[in-house]
């Protein structure tokens, strides 16, 4: 037992089932995450990384038990989930497009209630992201990969998270965004925001994470802390082969 056992999980996940298409594409999924920590799922193209995700957000439908901050979230609808403060971030950034950069951080903030303090909170994003404060009267659909994903995690941010779920942050992106935005994961979890990532460049995500869960056909196969599933044989040969550019 570690010491993070002994304090208890902020997201607790038991026998999660998630079916589409008339399908169970994930089969009895069972995972933790504490507060201060990044915890990620690898595993190949359609091993159900997303749908667990998305499920966990109720954006999918799913069976099991879904428990965040004392509250079970399996019985909630997805607005409610993230005004608890279980905030998703999808792969396909979600924006929308006719809208500006700065209309879409508003519409991250759309569960507050502190209307003075999202305009500030807006300007202070648009700061903290200088490519996005550039392009803050553009249309998102005018947005580089770059641009849109730096967006889509402001959006998320304004919402006021307490954790976040980040479905493959780095799709899409050139070899420097990618290393600027595993920067930037690593600097949001030392700022205290616990992260659930799933991604695609399952090597350098494992180096910055806390613990790991491998994927394959909708099942954990190997879970563990992630300095040490590294240097796991069966793992590193089946999950660990797409490096970072």
């Amino acid at each position: 037992m570690t010491l993070l056992d002994t304090i208890g999980p902020l997201l607790e996940v038991e026998d999660l089932r998630v079916m589409r298409g008339g399908i169970e594409v994930v089969h009895g999924v069972k995972l933790r995450v504490f507060t201060g920590t990044i915890a990620t799922l690898v595993g190949p193209s359609g091993s159900g990384k997303s749908a667990t995700l998305q499920a966990i957000a109720r954006l999918l439908p799913g069976k099991g038990t879904v428990t965040f901050g004392g509250r079970r979230m399996d019985v909630l609808r997805s607005e409610r989930v993230a005004r608890w403060g279980l905030v998703y971030v999808p792969q396909d950034r979600g924006l929308i497009g006719s809208l500006t950069v700065r209309e879409n951080l508003q519409l991250g903030a759309f569960a507050r209630r502190d209307r003075y303090a999202v305009i500030n909170d807006v300007a202070a994003t648009l700061d903290r992201f200088p490519d996005l404060g550039r392009r803050a009267t553009a249309r998102a659909y005018a947005l580089s990969a770059w641009e849109s994903t730096l967006l889509a995690l402001g959006r998320a941010l304004m919402a006021k998270p307490r954790m976040l779920l980040l479905d493959e942050p780095t799709s899409g992106l050139p070899p420097e965004g990618v290393a600027e935005m595993f920067a930037l994961i690593v600097q949001l979890s030392g700022q205290g925001l616990p992260i659930l990532l799933a991604e695609q460049y399952e090597r350098k995500a494992t180096a910055i994470s806390d613990y790991v869960y491998a994927m394959d056909r909708g099942t954990i196969v190997k879970a563990g802390v992630s300095r040490v599933m590294a240097f796991e044989p069966e793992v590193e040969a089946a999950h660990l082969g797409a490096a970072a550019p």
